[in-house]
Parts: C-alpha cells; structure tokens; sequence
C-alpha cells in the first residue's frame, strides 16, 4: 500500500473511533438516566410525588412505570436488541413530554431533559449502528 493511501484512510480510522466513543459516552448516559429514574421509581417514589401529582399520575403508577424504564433501558443497552430499545425509550419519553405539555409546561426543565435523552437515544444508535445509517442518511 503506497503512504499516500495509508494518509488518505488514517483519518477516517480516527473519525470512526471518535463516533464509536460517541456512541458509546452518549448511549451510556442514556442507559444511566433511565435506570436511575427506573431505580427511583421502584425504591423511593416519595422523592418524585410531587411531580408525579403535578402532572396527574397516581402514586400506584411507579410500580409499572418502574420496570418500564428499566426493561427499555436494559433492551437499548443490549447491541442485538438495541433498535427495539430505543424505539421504547422515544416512546416513552414522548409520552413524558406529553404529560409536561398537557399541563402546560413547554420547554420546562424534565421536558427539555427528556427530549435530549430522546435525541442522544438515536444520536448514540446512529453513530455505532451502520444500519440506522444505511436507512437515515445524512449526506446526499
């Protein structure tokens, strides 16, 4: 191989390591948001109460919702399963962006959240996923 062609692909070797570590730094925070509102679901939902009741969820909920958010997360966090994931993790956190909406709450801070964790939910697929890629292409 001439050192011409060895200069002309390091870089895009380097431009996919970056993505990959993307990829993996933005799905990792993913993973860790939703597992820690899975976990304060489950074991302390006094601590979320009051926003449970601003937005008109019963307290009873956290016991469904809970597992819910865990078992997307775990699915997103798996490669094999993770499109599935993440199209339950955009479900539900559109849902979450419903409930702040419908009570009036546009743009408000768990909003705002929600819909970052929803666009690095793909962003992090897209970049280590040659298959999303391949159906939503970014260049002409």
């Amino acid at each position: 191989m001439s050192e011409t062609m060895k200069l002309h692909q390091a870089p895009e070797a380097v431009n996919l390591h970056r993505a990959l570590w993307a990829s993996r730094i933005m799905s990792a925070i993913v993973v860790v948001a939703l597992v820690a509102d899975g976990a304060i679901q489950l074991f302390a939902p006094a601590q979320i109460a009051s926003m449970l009741q601003e937005t008109g969820f019963a307290m009873d909920l956290t016991r469904i919702v809970g597992p819910v958010i865990l078992a997307c997360a775990l699915l997103y966090a798996i490669p094999a399963t993770a499109v599935l994931g993440a199209i339950l993790v955009t479900g539900f956190l559109g849902g979450a962006i419903c409930a702040h909406v419908r009570i009036g709450e546009m743009g408000s801070p768990p909003e705002l959240v929600s819909l970052l964790l929803g666009a690095m939910t793909w962003g992090g697929l897209y970049l280590r996923d040659p298959r999303i890629r391949a159906i939503l292409p970014l260049t002409h």
